[in-house]
């Protein structure tokens, strides 16, 4: 009798095959991440069962089998935030784009470590009998967090098919299969270029705008073009931007704003609320001496990717600590964006301002801190030996895509690799 069973089991069960293909893949990472085209090979297993019937629906799974693949020594990407998806051809007897995902499940992936994604699964109806062939083509694999990024991979080259199912006329009964999972495996340059300045300005003169005399109590200052020198998490960026610092007296005291006259850039991502804040050490010459500090608020609303990135007013107090005429220019830029700091350095002092001042007590002149503001020692001496980025008028500070320290990280993070192949 068991024998029997055994006979009646095998029968009615159709037996999953197992099919293994590899072939050139293209891998096109985020806009956001500056990096070019990667080229690969994957090798992707096909799970299907290898006789159905008209009427049933088969379950067939995709996974990448291509060994060595890392998480490059960037950015660590946490628990459950990649998810792979794809398509499938069926050919033959039946024609049919299988779409194929995998779920978001995936232990944390340090940098420098194995790729780990999930196992992807899809369906198909059989209508016609004869033989459908299974082939694997483009593929997705998308990052959550940060930011949602995606990496759209296709093949280079025509892909043999992977599995075969043999598909027999009669009544319905259901077809069964495994999960599987895609992984990338070409190779991704070390460096991730981020988003450098569109042009330079032409630098701004000695003295700035306004000079505070008299009755006057608001002073406007002049349009400066600024280039900086960036110290990004993935290394040194050069970026130019125009700055303008105006003031208002209040009491003894300036009350400072100062403004980029242009929108850096379109965003390249959805960038979350309360995610980028900008602050600046605006530095004082003349007759006065160190910085006063300014800041800007948080972005209060999420900013759609395509969408201009406005940098915000930054704001602070300047309380003189000299008499005579002192100068404000830029100074060092700094924006924190989702976990990572980005510093900009002018490559030298371009004053925006002068204004008429009195010393106050605890005022600048070198050190201490002044209302709203805070001010350190230094001068307006050139900080750097950055060369200017161009010679185009709308310049931007594109360094403020600033994502640029963590979304750009996210271009080379979502990518598996193999280690000994070369980019395109």
């Amino acid at each position: 009798m068991l024998a029997g069973a055994g006979i009646l089991l095998g029968v009615a069960a159709a037996p999953a095959q197992a099919a293994e293909v590899s072939y050139a893949t293209e891998c096109i990472p985020p806009a956001i991440s500056g990096l070019p085209p990667v080229e690969g090979t994957s090798k992707v297993e096909v799970t299907a069962p290898a006789e159905a019937k008209v009427g049933d629906e088969v379950t067939i799974t995709w996974k990448f089998v291509q060994g060595a693949s890392k998480n490059p020594d960037i950015l660590d990407l946490e628990k459950d935030t990649v998810k792979p998806t794809g398509t499938l051809k069926a050919a033959g007897a039946q024609t049919a784009d299988i779409a194929m995902e995998g779920p978001r499940t995936n232990p944390p992936i340090p940098k420098n470590s194995d790729m780990k994604l999930s196992d992807m699964t899809g369906k198909l109806k059989l209508t016609t009998a004869g033989e459908v062939t299974l082939t694997p083509d483009t593929y997705n694999i998308n990052v959550s967090k940060p930011l949602s990024t995606d990496t759209k991979c296709s093949p280079k080259e025509t892909v043999k098919s992977a599995a075969t199912i043999k598909v027999a006329a009669g009544g319905a009964s259901s077809g069964g299969g495994t999960g599987g999972t895609p992984t990338v495996t070409p190779t991704v340059p070390t460096g991730s270029p981020s988003p450098t300045a569109s042009a330079s300005g032409s630098g701004g003169s000695d003295t700035g705008g306004s000079t505070g005399g008299g009755g006057q109590t608001d002073f406007t200052g002049k349009e400066v073009s600024v280039a900086y020198a960036c110290k990004t998490p993935i290394g040194d960026k050069n970026a130019t931007s125009p700055v303008q610092i105006n003031a208002k007296k209040n009491g003894g005291s300036f009350d400072l704003t100062v403004q980029f006259k242009k929108s850096v850039m379109d965003s390249p991502a959805d960038i979350p609320a309360d995610s980028v804040k900008p602050s600046m050490e605006v530095a004082l010459g003349g007759a006065d001496k160190g910085t006063v500090h300014v800041e800007g608020p948080t972005n209060a609303k999420p900013i759609k990717s395509g969408d201009p990135i406005e940098i915000p007013d930054l704001t602070g107090t300047y309380k003189p600590g000299a008499n005579g005429e002192s100068t404000l220019a830029p100074g060092v830029l700094t924006v924190q964006a989702l976990g990572t700091t980005t510093t900009c350095t002018p490559e030298k002092a371009e004053v925006s301002l002068t204004l008429d001042t009195a010393e106050q007590a605890s005022g600048a002149s070198g050190g201490g801190s002044s209302g709203g503001g805070t001010t350190t020692s230094g001068g307006t001496s050139s900080s750097g030996g950055l060369a200017e980025t161009g010679a185009e008028s709308h310049s931007a500070l594109k360094a403020l895509g600033l994502v640029a320290g963590t979304v750009v990280l996210l271009g080379g993070a979502i990518f598996t690799f193999l280690p000994h192949r070369r980019t395109r």
